[in-house]
């Protein structure tokens, strides 16, 4: 149980990619070369472990980020670092480090990893002292890795858009869960809902929320554009992204229409174009949702293109 495995302990839903509709090999995290911050030291990669009984694992005590790297530099690391401190509270957890030290350890931690363009990924749980749903005492363990990576969806699938399949489970209300959390137990649906996509040769999946309301997929936001506005579900279930914000920034620059609302899932035949945004995903027009078309449109390409541009500034 190495702390890479980490990224498998919060269920994230990386490690199966579809270039063209061919997997590309594993990676295999637990054996690579290069440097992990771990509670408070660069170490190397293959030294650094967790327990089996770690209370992450087996309760999801566990929270973490998705960073890019783009020409040496780390995109809205900020926004990134706070939120991590804030889905740490939600799930009261106390982080020891201040915002600061993990910024500063984050960019020592890409530095030494080399790469120009790079993922980063932040995690913070619940140690092995106690077993059980009770975790008072445990011990707080942050860590850092870093790892090249490059477009979460193929060039080709970007420039005809992805397919997405319904997926088979929703977004929880509210009143069920930390929902506003970057939390690992929050991906377990969406790891579910991604190999069933998958298995039936979709990219990915797109969740309704507990209503029955279009929410997201399961790592990005969604966008519909419908004469000429952009129409996106309002997170009041699932995060509000970064990018997505960003995006909506830049669509505001270009005086696109940007209306925030609930929205039905029979109001996908409204659309005239539909993308989605991550901080993986980036801006990804949507080609296919069940058996429904999009083209890829004018207002898709320029928030696309404009993104690409913003990341590289």
């Amino acid at each position: 149980m190495i702390i890479e495995a980490t990224c498998f302990l919060l269920t994230v839903f990386w490690h199966r990619r579809f270039f063209g509709g061919v997997k590309t090999p594993m990676i295999n995290f637990d054996d690579q070369d290069g440097l992990i911050w771990y509670d408070g030291a660069l170490r190397p990669w293959r030294d650094v472990d967790i327990h089996v009984l770690t209370h992450g694992l087996h309760y999801g005590s566990c929270v973490f980020e998705g960073e890019r790297v783009y020409n040496n530099k780390i995109f809205k690391l900020r926004e990134h670092t706070e939120r991590l401190f804030q889905s740490a509270k939600a799930l009261g957890i106390e982080i020891t480090w201040t915002p600061d030290q993990l910024e500063q350890a984050t960019l020592e931690t890409v530095k030494a990893q080399g790469f120009a363009d790079a993922y980063v990924r932040p995690v913070v749980w619940r140690g092995s002292e106690m077993m059980g749903v009770s975790a008072q005492e445990t011990q707080i363990h942050v860590a850092i890795a870093v790892w090249e990576w490059p477009s979460y969806f193929s060039p080709e699938a970007r420039l005809k858009g992805i397919k997405l399949k319904w997926a088979p489970w929703k977004r929880p209300s509210p009143e069920c869960a930390p929902v506003h959390a970057k939390a690992a137990g929050l991906y377990m649906i969406c790891t579910l809902s991604k190999h069933d996509a998958e298995a039936d040769g979709f990219d990915d999946a797109l969740m309704l929320d507990w209503r029955g309301q279009l929410a997201e997929t399961t790592g990005a936001n969604l966008f519909l554009v419908i004469d000429g506005a952009i129409h996106t579900p309002t997170p009041d279930c699932f995060l509000d992204g970064i990018t997505r914000r960003s995006v909506i920034h830049l669509a505001r620059k270009r005086n696109y229409k940007i209306i925030e609302r609930a929205i039905m899932p029979s109001e996908l035949e409204d659309a005239d174009e539909i993308f989605v945004t991550g901080t993986a995903a980036e801006v990804t027009p949507v080609g296919k949702i069940g058996s429904m078309s999009f083209s890829i449109g004018p207002i898709t390409k320029s928030l696309l293109e404009d993104y690409d541009e913003l990341v590289r500034v």
